[in-house]
């Protein structure tokens, strides 16, 4: 039987089995147009945002730029991703802020990121690992499914399961482990039609530790 300290450990060395060196699933160039694309992920998938921002970012790719046209621009182009109004408002408004308190460049510190329109915990921890490579573990509804179902967290949100997590895992792998387990849960454990015994870390912790869900 596993305790939770080899489960961990078991799980970390599938995943880097699986996937040795996860690209960031989003489409961007610098820091802004990262920042701006996990804005639009919210409650959207990779997929999606990846086809409307190459359109955005021809029309605008810096903050100044952003701020020569209008929400209204903003909003008919990215539309696609939902909830359209609030995030053409954000990206609007954030953008003017990084050009007046950060000379349009993206602050290296997450207290700052997270005081910008649209820009929550998540979408900050995501540029600060991805972008600056700063430890963070950005924690979605992946991960914290994959970590209640591993046993890792029994965290009925997501900042006690980043918090947990972070206990559990060395610092060094937080950044590529954010990644590696959106990506095993997307192929291998999603929420819907789940088969334990095709997964290849809850087939296996599931005999060692009888779990179910």
């Amino acid at each position: 039987m596993m305790n939770k300290k080899e489960r961990a450990s078991f799980v970390l060395d599938t995943l880097n089995n699986l996937f040795p060196d996860p690209e960031i699933p989003l489409s961007h160039t610098d820091s802004y147009s990262l920042l701006i694309a996990v804005l639009l992920s919210a409650q959207c998938t990779d997929l999606r945002v990846n086809q409307v921002t190459p359109r955005l970012f021809a029309k605008a790719s810096t903050p100044e730029q952003m701020l020569k046209i209008t929400k209204e621009e903003i909003e008919e182009i990215i539309r696609p991703c939902g909830l359209g109004k609030t995030k053409a408002n954000a990206i609007w408004e954030l953008s003017k802020i990084l050009l007046e308190r950060f000379n349009g460049q993206v602050p290296k510190d997450i207290e700052e990121l997270e005081k910008l329109p649209g820009v929550g915990h998540k979408t900050a921890s995501v540029v600060m690992a991805q972008v600056f490579r700063e430890p963070a573990f950005p924690i979605d509804t992946h991960i914290h499914r994959c970590a209640k179902r591993w046993k890792l967290s029994k965290a009925i949100n997501v900042k006690q399961t980043e918090e947990d997590l972070k206990k559990t895992f060395p610092k060094d792998s937080w950044i590529r482990l954010h990644l590696q387990i959106i990506y095993f849960a997307r192929k291998y454990c999603p929420a819907k039609g789940h088969i334990i015994k095709k997964c290849p870390i809850c087939s296996v912790l599931t005999g060692a530790q009888g779990l179910t869900h």
